[in-house]
């Protein structure tokens, strides 16, 4: 590789280099006077020269070497602009892509400066030893991790789930005229979708010959156009797809894909896109099954992907739960149903996709084989699946594995042609087929949970583990209350000196950050994604403790590299410095980002001992001389607060003590919550006439 190291890294990439968290490299910098100084940026967000950084991480053990792709990013992110630096990777694929004898057509207008050349140049250099694939799957992952709140992807497994339910119920042996299985996506974005049709479709026909298969995609924006057609050229140089033509053009209102007849549609299309041509577009043909209100642009999608599908096509879109029940909607709904265009909806657990707050669902749709051949369908297939019992894994996000066997082992249990013989045949829990007549109402409400009874099994499982962790949590408190009662306190001994939170951070014996504001796209709901950080705020302390939202790990970290973000660390003390909701808790496990009014102590472990810090500081002593006592919301002033004034020796049997009072508090926190919930319950259960026995 040819290249020169001197391209720009903030404290973020370098922490990614090394593989540790941001903290580490600020105390690297902080003790080590042989830290390389910035180069560029600013006081919040300093920059280093990449091959001092490299040479200063080998000199001190911290890395063997930097990886050539992990060297070679750092080039693309000093290019700036998203723009500039997706169509610059976008260039470089096709070169990587020419090299492996596949050649595509560069665009007619080129965002790319002339220093863009250089990096291209080197991402050559690169694939030689790294290969051309990885290389461009490496560049496109980290430029997606990156700009992860301008461009929306839709998560691999999901993708493929969308594919294997089209797939399902598609018969396989239906090809187009020319004997090709077309796919298509309206609004393609990088081309994920696809590449997991592809997949499928390989999968399913080992044999067949690629050619046989058929890849398009429209998109809006150029440049995730050109990735998405370098992404799929990858897939078809090694045997997978056949044809690949991705077009940048506007679906909705001038469909440069307007010829194509696809056998499958896919599309997670732009939710709340208000100006989507619903003036201009009144008179579209499209529009079989009624003008799209222009508060409802999701319908538009849906009439245009029908409008897109050959005879016997099927469609399988991502779309809001509010599709399904929005009164705007209802009349375009029931024409839906009316018909047999609309043959089922699948509602996922919520943290699937973008927006991870809601409960996102699958319509499935599909174009009669010919005119009057079953068109108009007798009953809807529904599957709640969006809180079925394992769905979800809370903080790990959704169980992916789970989820797709539930969801495939419904649809392909059903039978979707045009006789509807399974209307009564026994389905999978949690899904039921309704009949058309009993959903054409004044709401035509289509939402699964509101058709699909809660599993009998399911209520039971739950109340199982409810009590089973019940149990742990009174064990837990019983272990803690043994340890802590074989506590002594000493009567009437002299008074210890004490230090404020303020004189030990101009002591240097700790860092203080305050929380800031969080950002309005900040994502909210119960499951937290794979790569993602939780973002806490007071309210979310007052409602129960947990955090309420979360944000892109990248995100995160060019937010804390930019000083936007205030992130607490493990082995940091957070305070909640409002006296309603004052808490004090040593943070254990993974980044947690802070809002306002929240504190992140960070003290050096040669000075404090993080238990011992907060066990001083959440006493209740603390708060009342530290508040303002002006209201229920008054603030606590943090800097105030008091740290008894010990050696690091003498503060260890204090910490251990500590830590087991703060456990014991948070066993009884978490007891009050699950006896609570399982209460409500239960209560709900019997309260329904479902008491099936009383055990003696």
């Amino acid at each position: 590789m040819s290249s020169s190291n001197d391209a720009p890294v903030t404290l973020a990439g370098i922490a990614r280099i090394a593989g540790v968290g941001r903290a580490a490299v600020s105390n690297w910098r902080r003790r080590h006077v042989s830290f390389p100084m910035p180069v560029g940026g600013t006081d919040t967000s300093p920059q280093f020269s990449l091959s001092e950084i490299e040479r200063w991480l080998y000199a001190h053990g911290k890395i063997e070497r930097i990886g050539l792709r992990e060297r070679l990013w750092p080039h693309y992110e000093a290019l700036g602009d998203r723009a500039v630096m997706g169509a610059a990777l976008a260039e470089a694929g096709r070169r990587l892509l020419a090299a492996t004898g596949v050649d595509q057509a560069a665009p007619e207008h080129s965002l790319l400066p002339d220093e863009a050349a250089r990096v291209m140049n080197e991402t050559v250099d690169v694939a030689r030893y790294e290969g051309e694939r990885e290389t461009f799957t490496f560049l496109l992952t980290r430029w997606l991790d990156a700009h992860v709140r301008q461009v929306g992807t839709t998560p691999a497994p999901l993708a493929r789930l969308m594919a294997d339910v089209a797939l399902a119920v598609r018969a396989e042996e239906d090809r187009g005229a020319d004997g090709r299985i077309t796919v298509l996506d309206p609004a393609c974005g990088v081309g994920g979708l696809l590449l997991a049709a592809g997949e499928g479709m390989a999968e399913r026909s080992a044999d067949a010959d690629p050619g046989t298969t058929a890849l398009i995609g429209t998109e809006l924006d150029s440049v995730l156009a050109a990735l998405a057609e370098v992404r799929l050229g990858f897939a078809d140089a090694e045997g997978g797809s056949g044809v690949v033509r991705i077009k940048a053009g506007d679906s909705l209102r001038a469909d440069p894909n307007d010829g194509v007849r696809a056998d499958i549609v896919l599309c997670n299309p732009p939710f709340n896109a208000r100006d989507w041509g619903h003036e201009e577009l009144a008179t579209d043909p499209r529009w079989v099954y009624g003008l799209p209100p222009r508060t409802e642009p999701e319908l538009a999608w849906i009439e245009h992907a029908l409008a897109r599908l050959a005879p016997g096509g099927v469609a399988v879109l991502l779309l809001p739960p509010a599709v399904a029940s929005r009164r705007a909607g209802r009349r375009i709904r029931g024409a839906l149903l009316r018909t047999g265009a609309l043959q089922g909806v699948v509602a996922l657990p919520a943290g699937a996709a973008q927006p991870h707050s809601v409960s996102l669902q699958l319509w499935i749709l599909r174009m009669p084989v010919s005119e009057g051949s079953a068109a108009s369908g007798e009953r809807l297939f529904l599957l709640d699946a969006a809180t079925s019992h394992g769905a979800t894994r809370g903080a790990q996000g959704i169980d992916w594995p789970q989820l797709t066997s539930r969801v495939l082992d419904a649809v392909r249990a059903y039978d979707w042609s045009g006789e509807r013989k399974a209307a009564g045949k026994q389905l999978p829990e949690g899904t039921v087929t309704v009949p058309v007549v009993d959903l054409l109402n004044e709401q035509t409400d289509l939402t699964p949970a509101r058709h699909v009874p809660e599993s009998a099994v399911d209520a039971q499982a739950k109340l199982h583990e409810s009590w089973g962790r019940l149990g742990g949590l009174l064990d837990e408190v019983r272990n803690h209350s043994q340890s802590l009662a074989a506590i002594n306190l000493s009567v009437g001994s002299e008074a210890l000196s004490t230090i404020t939170v303020s004189d030990l951070h101009r002591a240097h014996a700790l860092n203080l950050e305050q929380g800031q504001t969080l950002p309005g796209e900040l994502l909210h709901g119960d499951a937290l994604p794979d790569g993602a950080v939780p973002a806490l705020s007071v309210p979310d302390l007052v409602l129960g403790g947990q955090p309420g939202g979360w944000l892109a790990r990248a995100e995160v970290e060019r937010g804390a590299s930019t000083g936007s973000f205030t992130v607490a660390e493990p082995g940091d003390v957070v305070v909640a410095g409002v006296e309603r909701a004052y808490r004090v808790w040593v943070q254990e496990d993974a980044p947690l980002v802070l809002g306002p009014q929240l504190y992140a102590l960070r003290p050096d472990p040669q000075v404090l001992d993080p238990w011992f810090l907060a066990g001083c500081l959440s006493a209740s002593a603390n708060a009342r001389q530290a508040g303002s006592h002006t209201s229920s919301s008054a603030r606590i002033d943090v800097r105030k607060l008091r740290v008894l004034q010990l050696t690091l020796v003498e503060q260890r049997p204090y910490a251990a003590a500590f830590r087991e009072l703060l456990a014991l508090e948070e066993s009884l926190r978490s007891v009050a919550s699950v006896g609570e919930a399982l209460v409500r319950s239960l209560g709900d259960g019997l309260a329904a006439g479902k008491l099936r026995s009383l055990r003696p």
